[in-house]
């Protein structure tokens, strides 16, 4: 079985106690794309009213298959803790594996219809923040590369990510809900442009990577659109735009050398630590003895990679635990396309995957809180909207 299943004939969990739960997750899905401050608070407070349930319920832990492939990466980050460098310091860093929880706690409270739900306020919050990263770049001038549109977030990395998700959870109700497109539609457009003005280039590869696999799982002949698209975008985006992608294919661009310079840092890393890597948060302290020559900074947060990240500073067990995840979520998502409960929501999800796996080939997302959050929550509504509702 992929999951412990529920007790038999036990109690309901109380009305209040159900209810404010699923309360405080839909303010938990609105709090990520908006404050990393309140979505850890509301997540806290789910956490509390989660186990509340299990425990008045007197119900069973339940959760998707691929929650295992966590916990086993989650463990795994505690023995690289232990092998680090600054032990505590690693540690600190590490709580990063609480967010985790988001898979079994989503599964819990959003089952059935509530599964839609979610993804309805997780578009339409995506909205609001597309709207206002527009406003940025066009009132506030945030229109350069020192100064991108970064929406209520800390930095626009983490914007752009998050729009690269809702962007594929949007594009994912068009293709395949039986409702809700035609909100869906309407706020696309903001979306896409919101994301073309944040200049980033990862998250403009992931969204794109996400688009074209729906194309693909809906009719392998809707990937014609594309140099249409590509077309229409190059003749109406800004220079600031183009020039941005023209800045992709060349090799003397200093964010690129400095990329390549990263992978060559972070492969010697590997190398010296394969085990346990260097500890969590350790990367940037270690990487003036890794700096090659043509490297363009002298130091940098994370290696702008997430296999190579990970397998640096975790050790390669941690990137397996990693794939393993991966492939599990693929997985269980391809099954739930099946379901027509489902399938606009694990299309989604496959999306997702895809999203951050291309775009993390040149950004450390999965190491984002905001965007794994957003991630595990989409992740996770295709494997409880098959599940029936707990009554109240």
């Amino acid at each position: 079985m992929n999951r412990p299943t529920l007790a038999a004939a036990v109690p309901a969990a109380p009305p209040k106690l159900e209810t404010t739960g699923w309360a405080v997750l839909l303010m938990f899905v609105v709090a990520v794309q908006f404050s990393v401050a309140a979505s850890a608070f509301m997540l806290t407070g789910l956490l509390v009213l989660w186990v509340s349930m299990l425990v008045v319920n007197r119900e069973q832990l339940t959760f998707p298959f691929f929650f295992w492939p966590l916990v086993a990466y989650a463990l795994w980050t505690m023995v690289s803790v232990g092998f680090s460098i600054e032990p505590m310091r690693s540690l600190a860093d590490s709580k990063e594996v609480l967010l985790f929880l988001v898979v079994p706690v989503v599964y819990r409270l959003a089952r059935g219809e509530r599964a839609a739900n979610v993804a309805t306020v997780v578009i339409t919050v995506g909205a609001v923040a597309a709207v206002l990263g527009i406003v940025q770049y066009g009132i506030f001038e945030y229109d350069n590369l020192g100064q991108r549109p970064r929406g209520a977030m800390g930095h626009y990395m983490t914007y752009s990510g998050l729009l690269m998700l809702v962007i594929v959870a949007t594009a994912s109700r068009i293709l395949f809900a039986r409702s809700g497109r035609i909100w869906a539609a309407l706020v696309l457009p903001a979306l896409i442009v919101a994301l073309a003005l944040t200049l980033t280039r990862s998250a403009w590869v992931g969204a794109c990577a996400g688009v074209s696999l729906l194309f693909m799982l809906k009719d392998l002949r809707l990937l014609a659109v594309a140099p249409v698209v590509a077309a229409v975008f190059f003749a109406l985006a800004p220079p600031q735009i183009t020039n941005r992608v023209y800045a992709t294919f060349d090799l003397q661009d200093p964010t690129n050398r400095d990329r390549l310079a990263m992978v060559r840092a972070g492969a010697a890393m590997v190398l010296d630590h394969p085990v346990t890597g260097v500890g969590p948060e350790m990367v940037q302290v270690v990487y003036a003895d890794y700096r090659v020559r043509d490297a363009v900074n002298e130091t940098n947060p994370h290696l702008h990679n997430v296999p190579l990240q990970i397998a640096a500073e975790r050790g390669v067990p941690a990137l397996v635990l990693w794939i393993w995840f991966v492939v599990a979520v693929v997985s269980e998502l391809l099954r739930r396309l099946r379901a027509p409960a489902s399938r606009a929501l694990a299309a989604g999800g496959l999306a997702a995957v895809t999203s951050m796996l291309a775009a993390g080939m040149f950004e450390y997302n999965f190491g984002d809180s905001e965007f794994l959050m957003l991630l595990l929550v989409l992740i996770t509504l295709p494997a409880a909207a098959v599940e029936k509702t707990i009554p109240a």
